[in-house]
C-alpha cells in the first residue's frame, strides 16, 4: 500500500529508500511488533469481558491440570493479535500485486478461520474438544491444496525448473522426483506438509511462550532463506533452484517474527493470553507454506526441529500405547514430560527456544554445506 502512494513521488529519495526490500521487512517486522503490544491489552481486555478463557480441565492427565490450575480462565484465541499484526504489516509494506503475497495473506486466513471455528467450539460447548477431527482435517486440506496448486502454477509460469522436485539437504545436485502422475504425488507431498506444520504448531502450543518464541525463530529464518532463493547471484553460488518473484514473501516472514515478538510480550511466562487454534493453525500453515515456495521442503523438518519433535513425540505415545499397552513418555507432547519431571514451566521452554536456534542453524547450513 505505501508503494503505491509513493509512486506518487516517483523518483524521489523516499520512494527509492522504499524499494529496498530489505528495508521494507526491517519496517514490516516493527510494525507487526508495535501492533501486536498497543492492541494487545484492549483485545486481551475484551476477552475477558467475553469469558473467552482456557479450561484447564480438558484434559485425561488429572497432574497436568493440576499443574495448570493456575491458567484457568486465561484469555485465549489470542491468535487474532497473530494474525492482525501479519496483515496489517503486509498490507502496509509488501507489494500486494506479487502473487505470492496473496496467496501468502489468503492462506493465513483460511488456516486462521479453521483455527478460529476450532476454538469457538471449544469455548462454547463444554464437554466438546473442538472441531471433529475429520473435518477439521478436510478444512486443512481444501486451503493446504489450493496453495499448492496455486504455488505449482506460478512455479510453471516463471519457468521454474522441474517443480516437482525435492532437493536433498546437505548434498549436491541430488533430488527426489516426485512428477509421477502429472505431480499429484508433489501435491499431495505439498499439501502434507502444510498441515502437517499446521498441527506441529499447534501441538507445541502448551506452555507459555513455547509455540510463541518456537515460531519466532522458525519465521526469521526463512525469512533469510526465501530472500535467497529469490535472488539468482545467491541461487547460482549456493547451487539450489531460484524460485524468481518470491522475494516479496521475506515481508510475510519477517512480519511473522515481529508479530510473534509483539505476542511474546503478554504470552510470555506467567501468560496473560494464549494464541489458542487461531494462532497456531495459521502459523503453522503459512511455514509449511514458506517452505514449499522456497523448494527447502526436507529442509523444513531441521529447521522446525523443535515441533517435528513434539508432534513425534505425540505419535510414538499413541503407537506404542495401542501397539505395546506401554508409554514411552511420562505424557505426551514431549513438553508436558519434562513438567513431570521436576522442571519449572520456564526452564522448559527457554531451552526449547535453544534447541530450536540450534536447529535454525543447522537449517540455514544446508543452504551452504552440501
Amino acid at each position: 500500500m505505501i508503494l503505491e502512494l509513493l509512486s506518487l513521488l516517483e523518483g524521489t529519495a523516499l520512494e527509492n529508500l522504499f524499494g529496498y526490500l530489505t528495508f521494507r521487512a526491517a519496517l514490516a517486522a516493527v510494525c507487526a511488533f508495535l501492533v501486536a503490544v498497543l492492541c494487545g491489552a484492549p483485545v486481551i481486555a475484551y476477552l475477558r469481558r467475553r469469558k473467552i478463557g482456557e479450561d484447564v480441565q480438558k484434559t485425561d492427565s488429572a497432574r497436568l491440570a493440576e499443574l495448570h490450575e493456575a491458567k484457568a480462565g486465561t484469555p485465549t484465541m489470542g491468535g487474532v493479535l497473530i494474525l492482525l499484526a501479519v496483515l496489517s504489516a503486509v498490507l502496509l509494506f509488501g507489494r500486494l500485486r506479487n502473487p505470492y503475497v496473496v496467496l501468502a495473506l489468503l492462506g493465513t486466513i483460511g488456516f486462521g478461520f479453521v483455527g478460529a471455528i476450532d476454538d469457538w467450539i471449544k469455548l462454547s460447548h463444554k464437554n466438546r474438544p473442538g472441531l471433529r477431527a475429520g473435518t477439521k482435517l478436510i478444512l486443512q486440506l481444501a486451503v493446504a491444496l489450493a496453495l499448492a496448486l496455486a504455488i505449482v502454477m506460478l512455479a510453471e509460469r516463471g519457468g521454474a525448473e522441474n517443480p516437482y522436485q525435492l532437493r536433498l539437504p546437505f548434498a549436491k545436485d541430488c533430488f527426489i522426483d516426485l512428477s509421477l502422475l502429472g505431480g499429484t504425488i508433489y501435491l499431495l507431498f505439498a499439501v502434507l506438509v502444510m498441515i502437517a506444520t499446521s498441527n506441529a504448531v499447534n501441538l507445541t502450543d502448551g506452555l507459555d511462550g513455547l509455540a510463541t518464541g518456537c515460531s519466532l525463530i522458525a519465521s526469521a529464518t526463512f525469512a533469510v532463506i526465501i530472500y535467497v532463493v529469490a535472488r539468482k547471484d545467491f541461487t547460482d553460488y549456493l547451487l539450489i533452484p531460484q524460485v524468481p518473484g518470491a522475494g516479496e514473501l521475506t515481508i510475510v516472514c519477517t512480519a511473522l517474527a515481529g508479530a510473534c515478538l509483539g505476542f511474546l510480550w503478554f504470552n510470555a511466562y506467567p501468560a496473560q493470553v494464549f494464541m489458542g487454534d487461531t494462532g497456531s493453525l495459521p502459523i503453522g500453515g503459512l511455514i509449511g507454506f514458506m517452505a514449499v515456495v522456497a523448494r527447502q521442503e526436507l529442509v523444513l523438518p531441521i529447521i522446525c526441529g523443535v515441533f517435528v519433535l513434539e508432534a513425534l513425540s505425540v505419535v510414538l505415545q499413541v503407537g506404542s500405547f495401542k501397539l505395546r499397552g506401554k508409554r514411552i513418555f511420562r505424557i505426551a507432547p514431549v513438553h508436558h514430560h519434562f513438567q513431570f519431571a521436576g522442571w519449572h514451566e520456564v526452564k522448559v521452554v527457554v531451552r526449547f527456544w535453544i534447541i530450536a536456534v540450534i536447529f535454525a542453524i543447522l537449517g540455514l547450513a544446508t543452504l551452504k554445506v552440501r
